[in-house]
């Protein structure tokens, strides 16, 4: 199988979620990602991070996000020469380190364009660059907090509270990789490089997406709605089941009906308060509670089993049953790779992509430094 970026050569500096998630997608797809890691500092500071360690320099947290990439142990200020002969065959340089270190560490299109014209320089931080905030520290749940998602996360009745995984991270990432993909398209046709720059304020921000808009526009007050529910459509919110619990999703009048047909409840199709859209969302708590009472004649199993491929609804799963669940092992959204300190190999998540209806091979993360002789003794 030939990948997409096979032949692209990204260097990066980087450190725990947002940056190695970006690189990871881009080494996934084929892209040789060297990790430029300081021996004296221990590398990317997130290869120690237990609880489950895995050897020297290594953990399940740190293989999570750098499958596919190569380390070179390097100290870019202490042996600049060798950082020069790496760029001078990259494609991209990136990082996701304050935004005040790039400009100081030469990270910049203006610091390695004489070294490489068509380099991307790509930085990923907190705050961005060339504001009040770039030598501030910053990670993913600050950021839920101060752009408004926690506001939006939970009952009505209870405190804010955050994603259960850090998805600003992950979102920075997706969108670092695209924008750092996008303009190495732009410089293989121009030969001429640039900065790229990402942070994940902006990116989270940017997750407000409507309610944003409403608010600006007509100073709607986004607010948490009992069981998840959804600020426009019903009945889209969770429910209760015989044995837990479902998220139903009837974005549309069809889907409605749908439901009540296949629940044998024509008795809520043409009850006046549930009529349309517009009355279900008036009378969102007299449906929920019909909706509740109808969900818990049945458990989950059996409300997928009526439901599904008609009707959008998905159980409520814990990790263990989501890992478990059938439909995961049909896909193919697990591997286990080869791992020399774990000799009965170690299970992870599958790349999401495919490409001409395969998933992408999966291979272990680096040692630290491992490639380092490989890397450098280069031309």
């Amino acid at each position: 199988m030939r990948r997409p970026l096979e032949g692209v050569r990204v260097l990066t500096l980087e450190h725990f979620g947002a940056g190695p998630y970006a690189t990871l997608l881009m080494a996934e797809l084929g892209a040789e990602v060297i990790k430029v890691e300081s021996l004296e500092l221990g590398g990317d500071a997130s290869r120690p991070t237990g609880p489950y360690l895995l050897g020297g320099d290594d953990s399940q947290y740190f293989q999570t996000f750098s499958r596919h990439k190569k380390s070179v142990g390097l100290d870019i200020k202490a042996d600049r020469a060798a950082f020069v002969r790496l760029v001078a065959s990259a494609d991209a340089v990136v990082n996701n380190l304050r935004g005040d270190q790039p400009a100081r560490l030469g990270l910049t299109y203006e610091a390695l364009k004489g070294i490489n014209p068509a380099i991307v320089c790509g930085s990923l931080s907190a705050y961005g660059r060339g504001n009040s905030r770039e030598a501030w520290p910053g990670y993913d749940y600050p950021m839920q907090a101060e752009c408004g998602l926690m506001s939006l996360t939970g009952e009505p009745d209870g405190p804010p509270a955050r994603m259960g995984v850090s998805i600003i991270d992950f979102m920075s990432g997706s969108t670092f990789a695209f924008a750092v993909v996008s303009a190495l398209l732009s410089a293989k046709t121009t030969g001429v490089g640039c900065d790229v720059d990402v942070s994940l304020f902006d990116v989270a921000l940017h997750q407000l997406s409507y309610p944003a808009i409403w608010a600006m526009n007509e100073n709607h007050p986004a607010t948490r709605l009992p069981n998840g529910a959804h600020p426009s459509l019903a009945p889209v919110q969770r429910v209760k089941t015989a044995d837990g619990y479902g998220q139903l999703m009837c974005m549309t009048q069809k889907f409605w009906l749908e439901l009540c047909a296949l629940a044998e409840r024509g008795d809520l199709a043409t009850d006046p308060r549930f009529a349309t859209l517009a009355d279900r969302r008036v009378n969102l708590a007299a449906l929920t509670e019909a909706i509740d009472a109808l969900f818990q004649t049945r458990t989950n199993a059996e409300w997928m089993a009526l439901l599904g491929g008609r009707v959008p609804f998905g159980p409520v799963n814990d990790v263990a049953q989501a890992l478990d669940n059938p439909f995961v092992a049909e896909v193919g959204m697990r591997d286990v790779i080869k791992h020399p300190d774990r000799p009965q190999g170690l299970h992870m998540l599958a790349a999401p992509i495919r490409i001409d209806g395969q998933r992408m091979p999966a291979v272990r993360s680096p040692k630290l430094g491992e490639h380092t002789d490989e890397l450098l003794s280069e031309g």
